[in-house]
């Protein structure tokens, strides 16, 4: 059973492409719907671009000065000012400065936000990479969302909101908040409120006890006090009567739920592209040396000062994306070549007409490692049991793990069994 064609191709780049291409189907109640292709797709080939429905930056990675359009997520610092960030050195300068594809004198403020000042007298602004990002955002959803001389108002529902999310999810991030909000700053602003519902309700559903299990993995131990103050100020916030069941309890859950499945992660650097770029020089042997040596020095300078936290980091929501299933031999991959939100998902074997099209969950590290490892990581995670080709081919192997996975699980089980002890002698 395919999918509608107007609801889940209107947000990709050539959707009379993209539907000559790929259809959804659905598969089965466990597996629910998978991404099928429609013709023969080569190595390398592009399947798809895809926008997302609606994306946001994580809140620590804004927090922490990741600076991102607030729209598409491109992030606004120039190669040289990134790098001058991470790696702590102020007067660094970056050779070929021209590769560096980001446009400061491009960038727009949201007219309402921008004569908001900080306590040191510097504007907090809500910045885009360009007026049609602005544009789009203020169409979409920035209307409802918008703080204006609020921003840094400790007491407005949304940054108490955003606040209440930080305090419960430290990075590295895997969600956000700001997702539901935008869902719900789309519907509000949306003409056709009830054709906005039906794309987001296109987004795979869970029981109720899997849906505690995703709340209790982004979450903690604290989750349900803590989903229930989220709740709370979620609804203090931006309560609608047109989205009354996703204010309900229940429809709450299970909004966080989806936001916490089906959430994409997206990151973008202009320090990364900057490299590329320069990889793709041709320079004479001595220059290329002198450079490449500039690079290393500069990725050792910023782990020494930033560690691995380098990108501007966000999560979207992909229609068709979200519809590809996993296999630890996936055909296709997903990627963000432009350093913004559009998605491309390349095929990274020959697909049949016919043919399911699968990413993988895991990185290629996590790939690696045994049958038995991978599901715990699979069913921790994502709360679903491997059936792929490879699993199945493995089904006869011990679940035994590598040395390292062993002394991992065994450090994991000492803490839990710390943590008991810890328990029994506080009962006591």
């Amino acid at each position: 059973m395919a999918a509608p064609v107007d609801d889940m191709f209107s947000f990709c780049v050539d959707p009379g492409k993209v539907a000559a291409c790929v259809e959804v189907r659905f598969i089965d109640n466990k597996k629910g719907k998978g991404l099928f292709a429609k013709r023969g797709i080569k190595k390398g080939d592009t399947i798809f671009f895809e926008r997302p429905l609606v994306s946001a930056q994580f809140l620590w990675n804004s927090l922490y000065k990741y600076k991102a359009c607030e729209y598409c997520l491109r992030a606004l610092e120039t190669a040289e000012e990134n790098a001058r960030r991470l790696s702590g050195i102020p007067g660094l300068s970056l050779p070929h400065p021209e590769l560096c594809s980001v446009r400061p004198e491009l960038h727009k403020a949201c007219p309402q936000c921008q004569c908001v000042l900080t306590e040191a007298g510097l504007p907090l602004q809500v910045m885009y990479c360009s007026s049609e990002c602005r544009q789009a955002a203020a169409d979409q959803y920035h209307r409802a969302l918008c703080l204006g001389p609020s921003q840094e108002d400790p007491d407005h529902p949304i940054n108490k909101l955003k606040d209440a999310w930080r305090s419960m999810h430290y990075p590295p991030e895997t969600s956000s908040i700001m997702l539901m909000a935008r869902m719900v700053a789309v519907v509000k602003q949306a003409k056709d409120k009830a054709h906005w519902q039906k794309l987001f309700s296109h987004f795979c559903s869970r029981a109720a006890n899997e849906e505690e299990e995703i709340a209790h993995k982004l979450l903690g131990e604290q989750f349900r006090g803590q989903l229930a103050l989220l709740h709370s100020l979620f609804k203090a916030a931006l309560s609608d009567d047109h989205l009354s069941r996703w204010f309900a309890p229940e429809g709450f859950r299970s909004l966080f739920a989806l936001v916490g499945t089906n959430g994409q992660g997206i990151g973008t650097s202009s320090l990364s592209k900057w490299v590329h770029a320069c990889d793709a020089l041709e320079l004479p042997a001595q220059q290329r040396e002198q450079l490449d040596s500039f690079i290393d020095q500069l990725y050792k300078d910023i782990e020494k000062e930033t560690g691995d936290f380098l990108n501007c980091e966000g999560s979207g929501l992909f229609l068709l994306q979200s519809s590809c299933n996993h296999s630890c031999i996936p055909n296709a991959e997903a990627s963000f070549p432009d350093n913004n939100f559009l998605l491309q998902l390349s095929a990274l074997s020959d697909i049949n007409p016919g043919e399911e099209i699968c990413i993988s969950y895991l990185d290629c590290c996590q790939r690696d490692r045994s049958r038995h490892s991978r599901h715990k990581i699979l069913r921790e995670n994502y709360l679903f049991v491997c059936s792929c080709p490879k699993c199945i081919s493995q089904m006869d192997e011990l679940d035994v793990t590598s040395e390292e996975e062993e002394e991992e699980e065994g450090e994991a089980e000492g803490e839990t069994e710390g943590d008991e002890m810890e328990d029994e002698m506080t009962d006591v």
